[in-house]
């Protein structure tokens, strides 16, 4: 058994290290929160896990003190012990990877035992609420003397003292350390061993346990990995490790599996690496000054960059002519548009890879085409994606930038005035709901086009029929907008989809057939540009909404999603959605199942992402209702739920609903409004029906207003032009007004004002 203290005190003499195959903190503040109340109440926390070394023998994270001799590695514990030595020091271990705000801030409240983050205008002037680093890091008279002073808490002040007493030593609090040692373990086995007992948190790959084999020849690897990785960033293109470990495998074995890696010396990685990093660079450089695919949105099939970084190889690091570059080019662009790395990505790889050695870009090329029995062309139904995340969307994107598509309002090409250019929507979204229009037909490819933001603005909310018909000769052709009028009216819309879909496709192979032949023309070389987002973003309350879910989830510590993004079935590589939002690795990278965020299910395979481990959420609500449960479990706030999460809000009985909260005026005002939705609009808000039945038509309405974003009830009703319904409308009428203080009032004035109430509303 060892004490804290002198856990923290191996940390900061260097003798307790992270290993550096292990991943970064991860932790959010609510965990930080409950790992200090355990400890503070004597809850167990769990023992630690080290690997007990030679100084020199392994890899280790950060740039502090090493001892000389043995060290021991933390493998489970990491994030225990990160927490504890950045709140108990006041600053992060030489290890950390990760955002120190999590540990940063923390108070305790001596009357209730609490554990909360500095929060100034609660806290601000009460003594009762101690700053727990300055209690660690101070004299122990400095942090009482406030607590003494006050003669409103001098009567309860020995029990106070008492408590932060007892804080301090959890400094005392004893940690079992369960120690792997012995010459024979290597990092092969050590690993094998993390991945039994690291139950919680993130697996280590093939890959990984290849990299740690490495790193404990070549300290550096990871490092310069991480170096180039975000270099690619500041270029907008964001990739993982394991890609680009792909990437150095393809080049220093020709094989796809990271087992292929075990024969391969750190000195024969550390040249593969290098002539990986020139190999993507050029064909970084060849899609963005060739194709137009110059960021992370629109770089479609990655996973065909190591096929690509292996015929380089095998042609001394550079393509034999323009011709064969662009042979490659037109493979890449099948590939990725077939979604031939998204299922299976290791098999299909492994069998590109032995067919570049062979038969060089000729024989990919091939390979492809048997896959797809000759059919190498692209089809109307290539361009009927939904969303920035659809494989279509880079297509359009590569077509507008290769053919030099003309800006609606202008005529000239966009980008060459400004550097940026921006996703018009050709018929308004907001005019397609309001017709009626499912949220897939709304957001379809085929409605997009590219113009310059101040393009974008001026189009935004006209009629498809009034500006089309103004637009500068040949522009309607560069962005291949059908032109019989009549399918500029917004009845005809479907029709208007299927005519550019055909448009697109055409022009699609057209290039791609010029492409094969090596016949495109090279007289210009592609600029590079940005999509910006709309400005009139903050009028879509959907946008609204979906903007402050991110933040406040961000703000808690979780990872940032992938926005707008297909996701493939591993087995098939068959779509299965294009989700508003998805955490591959769960919202805590590496924590829990991957979790999706679907709002519109027609389309999606929910049932298939739900076999395969995701937890699948369809409204806003339901995703931040199950965070909060998330969150007051891991403080300690409440017990850990068990069986099966719920997903959606729980069905409740109608019957019931109608006597949720009867008796007063404002309630039946609610429930009158909740009657009115369903005869008028055929629309049930079920989760609101909930919170009425749980918190009163008051207390939930309440809830609402102090969220950061508006409710889905508020969105549904928007898109149905009835802001005439939601609970905001009644809360700003005279009658209720004394329900609410000012600030509630305000917030729901504003949002009925912010999103048209009044003006377009029925």
């Amino acid at each position: 058994m060892t004490k804290l203290g002198t856990i923290l005190d191996q940390v900061d003499a260097g003798s307790m290290l992270l290993p550096e195959f292990q991943r970064g903190y991860v932790w959010n503040r609510d965990q930080v929160r409950g790992l200090m109340r355990s400890l503070y109440h004597g809850y167990p926390v769990g023992a630690l896990l080290v690997w007990e070394t030679d100084g020199g023998a392994q890899a280790v994270r950060g740039g502090g003190p090493v001892t000389t001799g043995q060290k021991q590695l933390l493998l489970d514990g990491q994030q225990r012990v990160t927490t504890l030595y950045g709140i108990i020091r006041g600053r992060p271990p030489s290890f950390f990877e990760g955002d120190e705000a999590a540990f940063d801030g923390l108070r305790f409240n001596v009357e209730t035992e609490a554990f909360q983050f500095h929060a100034p205008v609660k806290m601000k002037g009460d003594p009762r609420w101690v700053d727990v680093t300055a209690l660690f890091l101070a004299e122990p008279g400095s942090q009482y003397n406030q607590l003494i002073d006050s003669a409103e808490l001098r009567p309860s002040v020995g029990v106070y003292l008492e408590r932060l007493s007892r804080l301090q030593n959890v400094l005392q609090r004893e940690f079992h350390i369960e120690q792997i040692t012995g010459a024979d373990k290597t990092v092969d086995v050590v690993v094998d061993i993390f991945n039994r007992v690291n139950s919680g948190g993130t697996k280590l790959s093939k890959g990984d346990l290849a990299l740690a084999r490495i790193c404990a020849e070549w300290g550096d690897a990871r490092p310069t990995m991480r170096r180039n990785i975000d270099r690619w960033a500041q270029r907008d293109l964001r990739f993982s490790a394991d890609w680009l470990l792909r990437n150095v495998n393809a080049v220093a074995t020709g094989r796809a599996p990271f087992s292929a890696l075990e024969d391969v010396s750190a000195d024969a990685f550390q040249d593969a690496l290098f002539e990986s990093l020139h190999a993507i660079d050029h064909v970084l450089d060849l899609l963005a000054g060739r194709l137009g695919l110059d960021h992370d949105r629109v770089l479609m099939g990655r996973y065909a960059v190591p096929v690509m970084a292996r015929l380089l190889h095998n042609r001394g690091g550079r393509f034999v002519d323009h011709t064969e570059a662009d042979r490659v080019l037109y493979w890449y662009v099948h590939a990725a548009l077939r979604g031939r790395f998204a299922g299976s990505t290791e098999t299909y790889l492994a069998k590109d890879l032995e067919t570049a050695d062979a038969n060089g870009i000729d024989g990919v090329i091939a390979s492809l085409g048997r896959s797809r029995k000759g059919h190498m062309s692209v089809d109307a139904q290539d361009f009927e994606g939904v969303g920035r995340g659809s494989r279509s969307y880079p297509m359009l994107y590569m077509l507008s930038r290769m053919l030099d598509a003309r800006d609606l309002s202008t005529g000239r090409s966009p980008g060459r005035e400004s550097p940026s250019v921006e996703v018009h929507e050709i018929f308004p979204k907001s005019q397609l709901v309001k017709h009626g229009y499912s949220r897939a037909e709304v957001s379809a490819i085929a409605n997009f086009a590219f113009v310059a933001p101040s393009s974008a603005t001026e189009l935004s909310s006209l009629a498809a029929h009034y500006y089309l018909k103004e637009c500068p000769p040949g522009v309607l052709a560069s962005q291949w907008i059908p032109q019989d009028s009549r399918l500029w009216e917004i009845e005809n819309y479907r029709e208007f989809l299927d005519e550019r879909r055909q448009l697109l496709a055409a022009a699609a192979n057209d290039v791609l057939g010029r492409l094969h032949d090596g016949t495109l023309p090279r007289d210009r070389e592609l600029y590079p540009l940005t999509v910006t987002e709309p400005v009139r973003s903050s009028s879509n309350a959907r946008v609204v909404q979906l903007t402050a879910l991110f933040e406040e989830l961000t703000g808690m510590g979780y990872a940032q999603p992938a926005l707008d993004v297909e996701i493939p079935d591993p087995d098939t590589g068959r779509p299965l959605t294009v989700a508003e939002a998805f955490w591959a690795d769960g919202l805590q990278r590496g924590q829990g199942s991957p979790v999706v965020l679907q709002l519109e299910a027609e389309g999606a395979d929910i049932p298939r992402l739900t076999e395969l481990g995701c937890e699948v959420f369809t409204s806003v609500d339901a995703l931040r209702a199950y965070v909060a449960r998330r969150n007051e479990v891991a403080a300690g706030d409440r017990e850990a739920e068990s069986g099966v999460t719920t997903l959606e809000p729980t069905p409740v009985d109608d019957a019931a609903d109608d006597q949720a909260g009867a008796g007063g005026d404002f309630e039946r005002a609610v429930l009158e409004i909740i009657e009115r939705c369903r005869v008028e609009l055929h629309y049930n808000p079920r989760y609101f029906k909930v919170m009425v039945n749980q918190h009163g038509a008051v207390g939930a309405t309440r809830k609402l207003l102090h969220a950061p974003a508006v409710s889905d009830g508020f969105v549904s009703l928007w898109e149905r032009n009835r802001l005439d319904l939601v609970v905001e409308s009644l809360v700003v009428n005279g009658r209720f007004a004394h329900l609410f203080d000012d600030q509630e009032r305000e917030t729901a004035r504003k949002r009925l004002l912010d999103f048209g109430y009044g003006t377009t509303a029925a």
